[in-house]
């Protein structure tokens, strides 16, 4: 879902064809800039990018006339909509219904031209990216004690343009299945939540990008969605407890959640602050079920 970031600019991933009529979908980290006038892509977060990282496109917000559903004209490609730039057309697929909604509207709100005065030539709408948000969508969090594990969850309130709990669409998964799925049914029922993360380093401090996927067990992660074997294995039973980072201003990441364990804490940043909350929730979630309430993680199960 679009998030707005530290910045004040509305940002999150999206696949663009960046080709025209290509038919080919790229994974891109879009920033829009109501401040700049400007919708601009990267190959990921530019916080995970070397400094200095060129953007891979962008675009004046006064060259876009319409912001518009898609899956009409494109059948094939998933939850798409189209930007119209004058002779141009950027097609572009959002994660879900929710999100293709979201991202059209404040595209559409972001480019209103504003009438102007006499000498002064047309300008966007210039409404923050909160006030663009809020527009279409308030988000709160409520925290609940499941067996004396706190537990967060987004609740979504309606706004102008945004669908209900009963919308269609399904979250698009990754274009390359991940290797779990040629498993056998009993070994993908395990699996309780999977997906991209970005985890800092313990020694260089360094951020990358890797694969995480939490079963009863432990949370795993991996070089990529292909690969078989995990780069580490975190065991469920030697997690304190997962928590919305503290540090995050200080570390100036959006989105970034920490595990503490019984030998380091993990930082690890989200796409978004629904996946972040997600990530906790599950974790939080699967320590409950295998260590049963009132248990710390020094309690070994018996």
């Amino acid at each position: 879902m679009p998030y707005v970031d530290r910045q004040n600019r509305i940002c999150g991933f999206l696949d663009i064809e960046e080709n025209e009529n290509s038919g080919k979908f790229l994974r891109r980290y879009f920033i829009l800039d109501t401040m700049q006038g400007s919708l601009v892509w990267f190959m990921d977060n530019p916080q995970n990018l070397p400094k200095g990282a060129e953007m891979v496109g962008s675009l004046k917000l006064t060259y876009i006339s319409k912001v518009s559903d898609a899956t009409k004209l494109r059948p094939k490609a998933e939850f798409c909509f189209v930007i119209n730039a004058g002779m141009r057309k950027f097609y572009l697929q959002a994660n879900d219904q929710q999100d293709l909604v979201e991202w059209v509207s404040v595209l559409n709100n972001a480019t209103k031209i504003t009438v102007p005065r006499s000498g002064e030539s047309p300008q966007p709408s210039g409404e923050s990216a909160l006030e663009l948000l809020g527009s279409l969508k308030q988000v709160s969090y409520k925290m609940e004690i499941v067996a004396g594990v706190p537990i967060i969850t987004a609740t979504q309130e309606k706004g102008e343009g945004q669908i209900g709990a009963e919308g269609e669409g399904v979250r698009k998964g990754p274009p390359n299945q991940p290797y779990y799925l040629s498993r056998t049914p009993q070994e993908q029922e395990q699996v309780i939540k999977a997906g991209y993360c970005v985890k800092q380093g313990a020694v260089m401090k360094n951020w990358k990008r890797r694969y995480f996927m939490l079963d009863e067990n432990a949370l795993s992660y991996f070089k990529s969605d292909l690969e078989k074997e995990p780069l580490r294995v975190i065991q469920l039973k030697e997690i304190h407890k997962a928590q919305e980072c503290k540090q995050s201003d200080l570390m100036m990441r959006d989105n970034l959640f920490e595990l503490v364990t019984t030998s380091r804490t993990f930082y690890i940043q989200s796409d978004s602050p629904e996946e972040m909350h997600s990530w906790i929730k599950a974790i939080s979630g699967a320590i409950v079920a295998q260590r049963g309430p009132g248990r710390s993680a020094a309690t070994r199960v018996k």
